[in-house]
C-alpha cells in the first residue's frame, strides 16, 4: 500500500485540451485526475485496451463519440461515465468553470492513443 499526494502525481499522457495527472500506473490499471478549462474540448483519442470509469468531481463533462462523432451527452458532478476499450471520443467542458474528473482505467498496454477523429458516419 502507499499514499499518493497531489504533489507526487506526475504528468499523465497528453491529449490536446486536457491536463492529466497520473497517480497510479501498473501493468493492469491507470488512475489519475484530469482538468479541462472552460469552453475547451480535447482532441479525439481512445484508450486502447483499457476500459475507463470516470467520476465527475466538478463542472461538466461533455462526451462526443460514435460514427462521425454524432453522439454526445453531458455529465455533471456526482455522475459516473463508462468508456469501453477502444472507443474513440473527445471530452469537452461546455461551462464557464473548470471541470475536474477522476479516472480509473483497467487494461493493458499504452493508455492513450490520439487520433484524427472517429470513423465516418
Amino acid at each position: 500500500m502507499r499514499r499518493i499526494t497531489p504533489e507526487e502525481r506526475i504528468e499523465g499522457p497528453p491529449t490536446a485540451g486536457m491536463v492529466r495527472a497520473e497517480a497510479v500506473a501498473t501493468d493492469g490499471m491507470w488512475a489519475g485526475h484530469a482538468r479541462t478549462e472552460p469552453r475547451m474540448e480535447s482532441a479525439w483519442h481512445h484508450h486502447g485496451e483499457y476500459e475507463s470509469a470516470i467520476y465527475v468531481v466538478s463542472g461538466a463533462l461533455r462526451m462526443e463519440f460514435g460514427p462521425g462523432g454524432a453522439e454526445s451527452f453531458v455529465a455533471g458532478p456526482g455522475d459516473f461515465v463508462y468508456v469501453a476499450a477502444g472507443a474513440v471520443h473527445r471530452e469537452g467542458n461546455p461551462n464557464d468553470e473548470q471541470a475536474e474528473i477522476l479516472v480509473v482505467r483497467a487494461g493493458r498496454g499504452e493508455s492513450v492513443f490520439n487520433v484524427d477523429g472517429p470513423e465516418p458516419a
